[in-house]
């Protein structure tokens, strides 16, 4: 799986949240319809969906499971 539709990004960041709650802090890593996503890929997935939202005012459609440079190079790279 190399992207997640909307609905699966918003269950991750659901789970994070709920690890959070329970545990006191976010998990190592979370799997979503048998995919393992690391801590530092999901943080700058929610990182670049939230920048996506305040730059274009609507959620992508789908967001790519990768770690990128977005905070360096000031792009948006959500679809």
């Amino acid at each position: 799986m190399e992207s997640l539709t909307l609905g699966q990004y918003r269950q991750m960041v659901e789970d994070v949240l709920d690890f959070k709650k329970v545990n006191g802090e976010m998990p190592d890593y979370t799997i979503i319809n048998g995919c393992r996503i690391d801590k530092e890929e999901y943080i700058d997935m929610i990182e670049r969906v939230n920048r996506f939202f305040l730059e274009i005012g609507r959620n992508p459609r789908m967001v790519e499971i990768e770690r990128t440079k977005f905070t360096k190079t000031g792009k948006v790279l959500a679809h």
